[in-house]
């Protein structure tokens, strides 16, 4: 009989284990991408987004539907592309004349800029974008 690593019993008992509760009905959630706190001087603008792997979208802690398909895969390459900045906790100050602030929270740090920060990356606008476009579509909020 061969032996068995601690991993390979570890994740046969975890997969198991899944397989077990997808037999008897049991969910499942998919993981966090991310949450992105969006703030500004408008109650009405304010909002935190959580986004999961699956696509799942809570605003403001309520689950309020999907992204698209297109969006969905957006999300994923903004978290692939703050990678690196968010482990090394980016924070790019806001200039005078914002009007919206971000912060980022993912597996692998954070990330905090506002709308007319100098020096974004090209992740952090199509950050901005999405949330605009999440609030809009799929929380349903005015701005």
């Amino acid at each position: 009989m061969r032996a068995v690593s601690r991993r390979a019993l570890g994740g046969l008992l975890a997969g198991g284990a899944l397989a077990v509760l997808a037999g008897c009905g049991g969910q499942v959630e998919a993981a966090d991408l991310f949450i992105v706190t969006r703030s500004a001087g408008s109650r009405h603008a304010q909002l935190t987004l959580l986004v999961n792997e699956e696509g799942v979208v809570h605003c403001d802690g309520r689950k309020a539907g999907n992204l698209t398909d297109k969006q969905l895969v957006k999300a994923r390459g903004i978290t692939e592309d703050l990678e690196k900045p968010a482990s090394e906790h980016l924070s790019l100050p806001a200039r005078a004349g914002s009007v919206f602030s971000y912060r980022l929270r993912d597996a692998n740090g954070t990330v905090s800029f506002a709308d007319n920060s100098t020096g974004q990356p090209k992740a952090l606008r199509e950050l901005a974008l999405l949330v605009l476009e999440a609030s809009q579509q799929v929380c349903k909020l005015p701005e």
